[in-house]
């Protein structure tokens, strides 16, 4: 079960060209907790993600519960090139790899189809990728991510690009994943009812925190009010009723 906290995240700063892009995070995760992420576009949701999963230079200290742990991560759709001329299965190989898997053992393509089946993208492995909907490259990322199985899945947008049933594929797929090996899962979402109805903490950003908690903590008139600069109307929201985008 390992040391709990799982994630602690303390004093954590961003600057890029002499600019703080995120500063002043701090929060702590447990393992299976699932951490939804929202706030205005440019409010530095990106860029807190990337410094999560080691691609952004950061200050302040982020400490994994072992520093061996993988980490997964799904990119926003929109930032991947899908005119690279690579089959499904090659794409998630590369998750072992750590270069492009010209040739494939069996034991590799064992690991790699296992991984697409847990994404319900098997049947797509000898796919050109550029022949692939915005939900199944989505899925085939998520795949990619899985591949090691990490306690720590994060996911940058998830449901942009792709339309609702794919969105839904995804989320079910995430959150059988969480409960199947009690993974911490961090995602950048617009959609309401992600925060809601399946997230266990939500944080509101804008720069730097405006709320941490629990949706109903996290989620009242006054934090939307400050982190979107309008009312969200947090009580239509909390009915379900409405979405905002």
């Amino acid at each position: 079960s390992g040391i709990f906290p799982m994630i602690p995240v303390k004093a954590l700063r961003v600057v890029l060209s002499h600019r703080a892009i995120v500063s002043d995070v701090s929060f702590t995760l447990d393992r299976g907790d699932f951490l939804a992420l929202l706030g205005p576009n440019g409010g530095g949701k990106s860029t807190l993600v990337r410094a999560l999963v080691g691609l952004q230079p950061y200050e302040g200290t982020i400490s994994f519960q072992d520093s061996a742990t993988p980490v997964g991560y799904v990119p926003q759709i929109k930032t991947l090139d899908r005119t690279f001329p690579a089959q499904t299965r090659e794409l998630v190989a590369t998750a072992l790899k750590k270069q492009w898997p010209w040739t494939m053992d069996q034991q590799c393509r064992d690991v790699v189809d296992k991984a697409l089946e847990r994404v319900g993208m098997l049947s797509k492995a000898d796919e050109q990728i550029r022949h692939l909907s915005g939900g199944e490259l989505q899925r085939a990322y998520l795949a990619r991510a899985i591949i090691s199985t990490p306690k720590l899945l994060v996911l940058d947008e998830p449901s942009a690009g792709v339309d609702m049933t794919g969105a839904s594929d995804m989320l079910e797929i995430v959150e059988k994943y969480r409960k199947d090996v009690s993974a911490t899962v961090v995602m950048v979402t617009h959609d309401w009812e992600i925060a809601l109805h399946h997230a266990t903490h939500v944080m509101l950003m804008k720069q730097v925190p405006i709320s941490f908690g629990s949706a109903a903590e996290a989620m009242t008139d006054e934090t939307i009010r400050r982190a979107f600069g309008h009312v969200g109307h947090a009580h239509d929201v909390m009915g379900g009723s409405t979405h905002h985008g």
